[in-house]
């Protein structure tokens, strides 16, 4: 299930970021989720396999109808 995040950041950041994906064939959205993907795959590399009991605290639901 796809759920929508809101980020604040700094203008000139994210025209950078923008520009970066650009030039690399990526999409702003599609980078940022290869970007968390790497960070979870690191942190589990490093500590543990995160379990999906392990994660039900942290699954806010979403204001919108699904």
């Amino acid at each position: 299930m796809e759920k929508h995040f809101g980020l604040r950041i700094d203008g000139d950041i994210l025209a950078k970021f923008r520009y970066v994906c650009a030039r690399t064939g990526r999409s702003a959205n599609a980078q940022i989720i290869q970007l968390i993907l790497k960070f979870i795959a690191t942190y589990e590399k490093n500590h543990e396999v995160i379990q999906s009991e392990d994660i039900k605290p942290y699954q806010k639901k979403s204001a919108w109808k699904e």
